[in-house]
């Protein structure tokens, strides 16, 4: 009988290769990083400032309605992050209105504040404030800078 050599068989390696996804990884990182500063987008408002006492947010966040400059309404999102700055379009004051008084039937004990320009004429606030009153706001606050941040 004629001895046939044997074949050596490669040993299998069944280990995932780490290199593709480092590649995603690293990509999905620069996406982020681009896009980061295009999400932080906001409203300028230069707040009048004032000495006032911080309100605590720990338990509701609050409406802030935003006036800015130009006279143009905003309110902010209530799953931000950061509530200092509200964001989205310009919208109606009717609009602003309804979405307040729907946020407040859900949450009754929801704070309500307006954040107004310091350039913006005093009554434009004034008669917002008045306004949200009409519509079952029972208590608005005003946001204000405070002097040390100055």
């Amino acid at each position: 009988m004629i001895e046939l050599p044997q074949r050596h068989r490669p040993r299998v390696d069944a280990n995932i290769n780490i290199v593709p996804y480092i590649d995603v990884m690293l990509v999905l990182l620069v996406i982020f990083m681009m896009t980061t500063p295009i999400i932080e987008q906001g409203i300028e408002v230069d707040l009048p400032t004032a000495d006032a006492k911080m309100v605590d947010f720990t338990e509701q966040q609050p409406t802030i309605v935003t006036i800015n400059k130009d006279g143009d309404y905003f309110i902010n999102s209530l799953n931000e992050d950061d509530s200092e700055v509200s964001k989205g379009e310009k919208l109606p004051l009717g609009v602003i209105a309804g979405r307040v008084s729907a946020r407040l039937e859900i949450y009754p004990s929801m704070k309500v504040f307006v954040r107004g320009d310091a350039n913006v004429a005093y009554g434009s606030v004034v008669s917002l404030m008045s306004f949200l009153q009409k519509n079952g706001v029972n208590k608005v606050g005003i946001v204000t800078e405070s002097a040390e941040q100055n």
